[in-house]
């Protein structure tokens, strides 16, 4: 990082240098001075963006997300209902799940309904919080995989 600054006071060092040695040689009353203050805006826009990809820490790669399957299997939770539970998190309507999987709505419904049978739960939410808890879908910070 003090590299980085050092670097960046040099450039300035430099830049300042350039602007009085163009002064000396009365090429600021040629040019508008305008025009050398927007390009050293330009200059240290440019140089701060670049100051600021190399000291902005990058995130670190996730993880792939792995399937509880033997929760799934001790369950006994169909591929239908664990996509109907994928899709419940989400966050679409039985109708846009069931467009989505080509399926009526009441067959949406029923499947809904064994997931949360088999998962001892009543609501949604709650389907989809021990379904994550359980690693059977991916979390919030998890990518699917």
């Amino acid at each position: 990082m003090s590299r980085t600054v050092i670097l960046y006071a040099a450039a300035l060092a430099v830049a300042l240098l350039a602007l009085e040695w163009l002064q000396l040689r009365y090429a600021v009353r040629a040019v508008s001075p305008e025009l050398y203050i927007g390009l050293l805006a330009l200059g240290f826009s440019g140089l701060g963006l670049w100051a600021g990809r190399r000291l902005t820490p990058r995130p670190a790669p996730a993880a792939q997300f792995a399937r509880n399957e033997a929760a799934i299997r001790s369950l006994g939770l169909t591929a239908r209902e664990c996509e109907i539970l994928d899709l419940l998190a989400s966050g679409r309507s039985n109708k846009e799940l069931a467009r989505t999987l080509g399926i009526s709505p009441n067959t949406v419904k029923t499947h809904v309904a064994r997931v949360y049978e088999k998962l001892g739960v009543d609501r949604r939410i709650r389907a989809i919080e021990k379904a994550r808890r359980l690693a059977m879908i991916a979390g919030a910070d998890q990518p699917a995989g």
